[in-house]
């Protein structure tokens, strides 16, 4: 075993070498600081290409390309770091460029990283990705979160994995969302340790990884670093993490076909529909909400505040002929149900001929109680004129078809909906 002295060892011959990465590329390097701007405004110019439907379908020329150049320009550690980005046609992989659908969910991954501020959300997206196995798509994408959240995220490449391998008397594998998240967990953990000798920054650790990796730093053979950490909570924690991310995976696919359903029923009736503002990047069975949804909320007579607040209602039914709500509904997973209520009363508030409108709660089975008792409440019921119905998940997707098949008009749906 390699004890603590030793690693203190270990980690200040690494920053006395004048030809380490520590000394060539992470202190006083003003490109790599550089580097962290221009690719954060890359990464936003790939998810704005990505949105507009303009991202190529090829690597060579598109906005990705630019991203992983100026990664690539810090050559002490990220040479090559486009390779695995490069379209390659025999293997099709990644499989980012001619997959729209793939595409889109890249797009927003990146989108969700950017704007994510803790790095419980940051995980939370790389496995829901993994969960997506996008053929070619793996940890290399970690090398842009590291120049987004350079201290949550560190890089991931060959080298730094030998490193890795070497200190730890470890297997991790390179193509492995797990294996890199597991690897992070103990960075993390060393990096703390030894927190007076590196620095918040990522970076540093990771180039002694990379060192290590490439034979510049000697570590004995066959010997493991034993760190102060309990293997065993770590990876129930891990597990745990996955199994969350599981549920919601599941809970937001499920979402996502209903309102896809709701759309698709009211398109059949003859009327013009819109999702939810913040969906309509969404897909489900290969079509783009995009393609079904209005692209723009109809002018409507209603404050800036309620407007902002209706865009929000999962999906919404209009008259073709006159922009005329004709029914609006909300889809409840594991949020809450009273957000949803509030929406659509503050719509039906607001709206001229407001009683016409026809008000949905979309819900699972398991909540039906909690719907019951969330619309018996006293200042819902002492609204007059408000009616809200709700139509549970199996009774939507059961009899979807048939709605399609014989509905004459949004009538239809009273037949498979409930009131408390």
């Amino acid at each position: 075993m390699i004890g603590k002295e030793r690693i203190q060892y270990i980690i200040q011959d690494y920053k006395d070498d004048p030809e380490s990465v520590y000394n060539t590329w992470f202190i006083n390097n003003d490109q790599r600081l550089k580097a962290f701007g221009a690719i954060r405004r890359g990464v936003e110019q790939v998810i704005i290409d990505i949105k507009g439907s303009i991202f190529p379908a090829d690597f060579k020329g598109s906005s990705l390309e630019v991203v992983l150049t100026a990664i690539s320009e810090q050559k002490q550690v990220f040479e090559g770091a486009a390779h695995p980005f490069y379209w390659k046609p025999k293997l099709r992989i990644p499989d980012i460029y001619e997959n729209n659908t793939n595409k889109i969910i890249f797009g927003q991954f990146l989108e969700s990283c950017l704007k994510a501020n803790k790095e419980e959300q940051i995980i939370k997206e790389i496995i829901k990705l993994s969960h997506q196995n996008i053929k070619g798509l793996g940890p290399a994408v970690a090398n842009i979160l590291y120049f987004i959240h350079p201290t949550i995220m560190p890089p991931f490449n060959t080298a730094m994995v030998n490193g890795f391998n070497m200190l730890f008397g470890e297997k991790k594998k390179l193509g492995s969302w797990k294996d890199y998240l597991e690897m992070r967990d103990t960075i993390l953990q060393l990096n703390e340790q030894f927190k007076n000798l590196l620095s918040k920054d990522l970076g540093a650790i990771s180039g002694l990884l990379f060192d290590i990796g490439v034979g510049k730093v000697v570590v004995e053979e066959n010997v493991q670093i034993v760190i102060e950490k309990e293997e065993q909570k770590r990876k129930e924690l891990l597990q745990k993490r996955h199994k969350q991310v599981d549920a919601e995976i599941e809970e937001e696919n499920m979402h996502t076909k209903v309102q896809y359903l709701l759309m698709k029923i009211g398109k059949s009736l003859g009327y013009d529909v819109i999702v939810a503002s913040n969906d309509r990047a969404k897909s489900y069975n290969n079509e783009n909400f995009s393609f079904i949804s209005l692209s723009e909320f109809p002018e409507i007579e209603a404050r800036e505040d309620v407007k902002k607040t209706i865009a929000l209602i999962d999906v919404i039914w209009f008259e073709k002929a006159t922009n005329k709500l004709v029914s609006a509904y909300e889809v409840e997973k594991s949020t809450s149900i009273y957000s949803g209520i509030l929406r659509l009363t503050d719509m039906a508030l607001t709206i001229p001929d407001s009683e016409k409108i026809s008000l949905y709660l979309v819900a699972p089975e398991q909540r039906e109680k909690e719907i019951i008792a969330q619309l018996k409440r006293p200042s819902l019921i002492a609204k007059e004129g408000i009616k809200i119905s709700y139509i549970l998940f199996s009774e939507l997707c059961t009899n979807c078809d048939s709605i399609c098949k014989f509905g004459v008009d949004h009538t239809i749906m009273e037949k498979v909906a409930k009131s408390y």
